[in-house]
């Protein structure tokens, strides 16, 4: 684990900080169109053109050959969902809207999951949990702490209710370059891995499944799915240590 962390000037975190507000606000205007009958490809579209709108560029376009401008990851889905036109959102889904707009260079990489109409019992408790194992996780993070306090405060409290956390996929370093070490694992132990230091920025993106966090990728090469084929759930923010503690870039 030799990785190098690069730390951020007080300039760059300032164009993280208006690529991570200009990410929070396309979910925002996406999420009165997250409704039954739209298509992840109509939500994909208008991510697309807000996001240029605004002078921006859709950092998944093309990354790694991902043909679309953002993620939607709908029901079993655990991440990396391929918007698609024949993929029409029904009464009851859940889906997750993953966006990194780059602004002037630098990434803002958010991400929520939304109920489409009226979820099941399930799905609403899974969503509220992960969205808490998310202020957990960021709740945890300490300057001169480590990367492993995150990971346990989240798998504890995802655990606690029945639900298991994703161990493939993982947070991540991320400046003007999309993916960066460190790696932010949302499983761990208190007092283990990196240290965290100011200048460090980095996401959070807990991935939590109803049934088992084990996950099959589909041919595709980017999907990835519940081996169970049970509801996955997701929440992502962006934060910056800074010398006063930790700020959320990509807060609505």
């Amino acid at each position: 684990m030799g990785e190098t962390i690069t730390l951020l000037s007080k300039r760059e975190v300032e164009k993280m900080r208006r690529a991570g507000q200009l990410a929070s606000q396309l979910l925002d205007y996406l999420a009165p169109m997250v409704q039954p009958g739209i298509t992840t490809q109509a939500l994909n579209d208008a991510a697309e053109r807000w996001t240029r709108s605004h002078g921006a560029k859709s950092a998944p376009l093309g990354y790694n050959g991902f043909p679309k401008s953002i993620c939607t990851s709908v029901n079993e889905v655990i991440c990396h969902g391929i918007p698609n036109p024949k993929q029409i959102l029904k009464d009851g889904d859940i889906i997750n809207i993953d966006v990194t707009p780059i602004v002037d260079g630098y990434h803002g990489d958010t991400s929520r999951t939304f109920f489409v109409g009226t979820p099941s019992p399930v799905a609403q408790k899974l969503v509220e949990v992960t969205e808490e194992c998310l202020r957990r996780g960021i709740a945890a993070v300490t300057v001169n702490g480590k990367i492993g306090d995150i990971g346990a405060a989240i798998q504890e409290y995802a655990e606690s209710h029945g639900f298991s956390v994703v161990r493939d996929f993982v947070g991540h370093g991320i400046s003007n370059i999309f993916h960066t070490p460190p790696q932010v694992p949302h499983f761990g132990v208190r007092g283990k891995g990196k240290k965290i230091r100011p200048g460090m920025v980095f996401t959070i993106e807990p991935m939590i499944n109803e049934g088992t966090y084990e996950h099959i990728l589909l041919k595709d090469g980017w999907t990835a799915i519940t081996k169970d084929r049970k509801l996955s759930a997701q929440f992502e923010h962006t934060i910056a240590i800074t010398e006063d503690g930790v700020e959320i870039l990509t807060l609505s």
